[in-house]
C-alpha cells in the first residue's frame, strides 16, 4: 500500500461503476480515474447541468471514455428508485456512495427526513439496497461509502434522528457521516458476497465547506474556509485516492476504512485507518440497519449471516 497513487489502479476494462455526486470534487476525480483506467462509469448527479459539464470534462480529458450521465437526487426516494430501476438490470462492479450535503440549515427531504441524514445516509442506504441484485451479479463487487473525520465526534440519536429538537447543523452532519461509517461496516457483515468499505478524504479542497458557510450567510466563515482550503488542504484529486484505493486495490479488506496517511489523517497517500470504536459495534449497526429499512421501505434481498 505504501506510496499508492492513481497510476496504480489496475486495468478496469469490462467493469462497470456508479459514482454518486460525480459532478465535482471527490466524486468527479473518482469517476475520472475509474474511466481513465477503462471502467464504464455512470455519473449519478442531481443537477443535469452540472452533471453534463462534468461529463464533457471527462470526455475532454479521456476521449472515447465509456461514461454516461444518470439523474439521481438522493434527497428524494422516488428519484432513488427511478435511478436504480434504470441501472439495476446490468451487473455492477463498483458503487461509490460519495454524494452528500454538509452543515445545512435545517431542511427536510422530499420524504420528510432531516436533509443531511436523509441525503447522506438514507438515500445511499436505499440506493445500495435497490442496486444489490446488480452488485451480486458480479464476482468481487465493491461498495465504497464516504464518511468524514467528523464522524469521530458523531452521535446517532435514535430518539431524535430527524433532529427536531435543538437542531445544530454540524452535529447533524456528524451524525450522518457516522451513519455512513456504521452502514459500511454493517453491510460488510451482512452481505459477504461483496466487499463493503468506508473511505474519507481527510481535509480536501472542495466546495462543500464554503457552500455551507454561504448558506449560513457568514462571509467571515466562508473566507475562513477559503483560506483553510488554500493553505492547509490537499487537492480534491488527492482526496479521492482513499476512495479509489477502496474501490480498486487488490489488498482491500471488507469492513475497513481508508483515509490519508498523514498527521491526523488530514492529508497524504491512502492507507487503512483507525476509526471511532463505536462504529464497529454490531448492535449499533443492527439498530441503524433496522431503522433505515423502516424509514426507506427498502429491504435487502440477501441472506444474512
Amino acid at each position: 500500500m505504501a506510496g499508492w497513487r492513481a497510476t496504480d489502479i489496475p486495468d478496469l476494462r469490462g467493469r462497470r461503476a456508479i459514482v454518486t455526486g460525480a459532478n465535482s470534487g471527490i466524486g468527479y476525480h473518482t469517476a475520472l480515474e475509474l474511466a481513465r483506467h477503462g471502467a464504464e462509469v455512470v455519473l449519478a448527479c442531481r443537477s443535469a447541468e452540472r452533471g453534463g459539464q462534468a461529463l464533457e470534462r471527462v470526455l475532454g480529458e479521456i476521449p472515447g471514455a465509456e461514461v454516461s450521465l444518470g439523474s439521481l437526487d438522493l434527497s428524494d426516494l422516488g428519484s432513488v428508485r427511478d435511478f436504480a430501476g434504470e441501472h439495476a438490470g446490468d451487473g455492477l462492479d463498483i458503487l461509490v456512495n460519495n454524494a452528500g450535503v454538509m452543515a445545512l440549515p435545517r431542511q427536510t427531504t422530499a420524504d420528510g427526513f432531516e436533509m443531511q441524514f436523509g441525503t447522506n445516509h438514507l438515500g445511499h442506504f436505499a440506493l445500495t439496497g435497490l442496486l444489490m441484485p446488480a452488485l451480486l451479479a458480479r464476482s468481487g463487487a465493491r461498495v465504497v461509502t464516504l464518511t468524514s473525520m467528523l464522524a469521530w465526534s458523531g452521535r446517532i440519536r435514535f430518539d431524535d434522528l430527524q433532529r427536531e429538537r435543538g437542531y445544530q447543523r454540524w452535529a447533524a452532519y456528524s451524525q450522518a457521516k457516522l451513519a455512513n461509517l456504521v452502514f459500511a461496516k454493517e453491510l460488510d457483515r451482512r452481505v459477504t458476497a461483496i466487499t463493503s468499505v468506508a473511505a474519507h478524504p481527510g481535509y480536501a479542497s472542495t466546495n462543500l465547506q464554503q457552500r455551507s458557510a454561504r448558506m449560513e450567510g457568514s462571509r467571515l466563515r466562508e473566507g475562513f474556509f477559503g483560506l483553510g482550503n488554500l493553505l492547509f488542504s490537499q487537492s480534491a484529486a488527492k482526496g479521492a485516492l482513499p476512495t479509489l484505493y477502496g474501490a480498486t486495490a487488490p489488498d482491500v479488506h471488507g469492513g475497513e476504512c481508508y483515509g490519508p496517511r498523514g498527521l491526523g489523517q488530514q492529508a497524504g497517500l491512502p492507507k487503512r485507518v483507525r476509526t471511532v470504536g463505536r462504529a464497529a459495534d454490531p448492535e449499533l449497526g443492527a439498530r441503524l440497519w433496522e431503522v433505515s429499512e423502516k424509514l426507506t421501505g427498502v429491504t435487502y434481498e440477501v441472506a444474512t449471516d
